[in-house]
């Protein structure tokens, strides 16, 4: 496996360090998948919970992205800390306008979904020396289409603003696992092999 000098997650050392901690991706993943469950069995009746829930979903994936930027490099975190601080507002927002109408809240859901998938597919074209680069390219996709559906004039739904949450959750949970897996490959690529 070749593992890559420089890139989104920045030069071989940072690389090597990030590898060493591949668990801690895998256990996030899991847990985003977790959230992705509990949000689509979540009640669907209440307007300021389905709004909660969203800004805990968005400031969870800006925490996410901030913890993101120490391992990267260049233009990468600029990259990394505009996603941060776009989620961190959002959820925000979220929160203060809690009964706000479906339509305002997909809609920033579609920006939101919109960059992340942009963002998850210029990393994967980025990082194509890595193992499984191809599956963040697909739930990159996948976030990117998730986004343009949320954009068009389905936001008067309740039901379809959990399920765009949810499933949002489960690509962000898929991307960490394929992470994870990815730095476990290149943390016994890097590791020497006893004599």
């Amino acid at each position: 496996m070749n593992v890559p000098q420089t890139g989104p997650v920045g030069p071989r050392e940072t690389f090597q360090e990030a590898a060493g901690v591949w668990w801690l991706f895998l256990c996030t993943g899991l847990a985003w998948l977790l959230f992705g469950i509990v949000i689509l069995r979540f009640d669907w009746t209440s307007v300021s919970s389905i709004s909660i829930l969203f800004g805990i979903f968005i400031i969870a994936v800006g925490i996410n992205e901030l913890l993101a930027i120490p391992r990267a490099s260049g233009w990468w975190k600029l990259a990394h800390g505009l996603l941060a601080a776009a989620s961190i507002v959002i959820g925000i927002i979220a929160f203060v306008h809690p009964g706000n109408t479906f339509a305002a809240l997909a809609g920033v859901f579609s920006f939101f979904l919109i960059f992340k998938g942009f963002f998850d597919i210029v990393l994967a074209l980025a990082a194509r020396e890595v193992e499984l680069w191809w599956l963040r390219l697909i739930t990159g996709l996948a976030e990117l289409a998730l986004g343009f559906w949320a954009a068009g004039n389905f936001g008067h739904k309740t039901v379809l603003l959990v399920v765009w949450v949810g499933l949002a959750a489960f690509f962000h949970g898929i991307g960490q696992i394929l992470f994870a897996f990815s730095l476990r490959g290149a943390e016994k690529a890097l590791t020497p092999k006893a004599a």
